[in-house]
């Protein structure tokens, strides 16, 4: 029997975009913002500008779980929006350096479990 691969969906994989304004004037807001940020990089968001993170999922379901996580610890007080978009939304993204147009982030090449 031939061997079949496996090929990700453009429409089955999501990406979460963590999104967020959090206070940072005393000391223990700076500490908790922070706190966010690593949990963010812990879960493997990786860092698209400065308080927007993006992290590949292969299905809605691990989105989903992945956002039910980061609902637990939100940081209080502070903005934090969650979206998730398809492989194939994501993909048409337009990103700019300057006024040069590049591509948008890749879906990793392989899956990282946990």
């Amino acid at each position: 029997m031939p061997r079949r691969e496996f090929v990700l969906s453009g429409y089955r994989g999501m990406w979460i975009f963590a999104m967020f304004d959090l206070p940072v004037k005393t000391k223990t807001q700076r500490k908790k913002s922070s706190q966010f940020r690593n949990l963010l990089l812990k879960q493997g968001f990786s860092m698209l500008q400065y308080s927007v993170y993006a992290r590949y999922c292969p299905s809605e379901e691990s989105a989903k779980t992945l956002r039910g996580r980061l609902c637990q610890k939100l940081p209080s007080p502070g903005h934090v929006r969650l979206l998730m978009v398809t492989d194939r939304q994501f993909g048409k993204m337009d990103v700019f350096y300057g006024k040069k147009k590049t591509k948008a982030e890749s879906p990793p090449s392989q899956l990282t479990l946990f």
